[in-house]
């Protein structure tokens, strides 16, 4: 079973104004505004962010789905979209490993991972004990994930009230939000320079390719990064 103590830890754990659930509320409250302006009713809406949770995904899911396109191909896209998750799991699943949990809670908390529940569990493990992990986790991710749906609902009931330049402000909340805090984590040599030539590359590809730069820019960059950083043993 889940430990209560430490799951409703987690689920408070969002709180505060410096918290990521913020700019995650701001920017599923224009993905609900959207969906509705793109058909969705406002169940399809609720159960986009349900399943998925995860914004860029719900964005191309609702595009791929208004351009026409197959379930295989929206499928598809989804889920490369999504694929960029894995390192989030590989570096967190480790930390939230114990023999005495079962599988199940772990397959469970697979469907919280993101960028805003992954920040906030970076930011508080290390002050809870590795056994009870996985229920704080599930707690931080159930917290997170609802906030996702009341935005979604919220945003597709007030649509009517949202222009388009506010639409575009709170889409950008998110984006903006994690690279403030990719820059405050800029404390190594790795990190430091990805960012920097993320800003440089990306851009750049830009001119080859525009609907490949940013995958182009970001490849190259953590791939300099990285082999730099192992030469200078950082």
């Amino acid at each position: 079973m889940i430990n209560s103590k430490y799951f409703f830890k987690g689920f408070k754990s969002i709180k505060g104004i410096g918290s990521p659930a913020i700019a995650l509320g701001a920017s599923f409250v224009a993905i609900g505004a959207l969906l509705k302006n793109l058909g969705f009713t406002i169940q399809e809406s609720f159960f986009s962010t349900f399943l998925t949770y995860a914004l860029p995904g719900s964005l191309v899911m609702a595009e791929s789905m208004f351009l026409g396109a197959s379930l295989i191909n929206i499928f598809i896209a989804v889920w490369l979209v999504n694929a960029r998750l894995y390192p989030m799991t590989v570096a967190l699943m480790p930390l939230l490993m114990h023999e005495n949990q079962p599988r199940w809670k772990y397959y469970l908390s697979c469907h919280f991972i993101a960028v805003s529940s992954w920040l906030i569990m970076k930011d508080n493990y290390e002050n809870i004990e590795k056994k009870n992990r996985i229920d704080f986790w599930i707690g931080i991710g159930t917290a997170t994930w609802s906030v996702a749906i009341l935005s979604t609902i919220i945003g597709f009931i007030a649509s009517d009230f949202l222009n388009k330049d506010i639409l575009i402000g709170l889409a950008i909340v998110n984006p903006i939000y994690f690279i403030c805090m990719m820059i405050g984590a800029m404390k190594t040599f790795q990190i430091s320079l990805s960012v920097i030539l993320g800003i440089i590359l990306g851009p750049a590809f830009y001119f080859l390719s525009p609907e490949w730069c940013i995958l182009f820019g970001g490849i190259t960059a953590g791939t300099i990064a990285f082999l730099l950083g192992e030469k200078n043993g950082d």
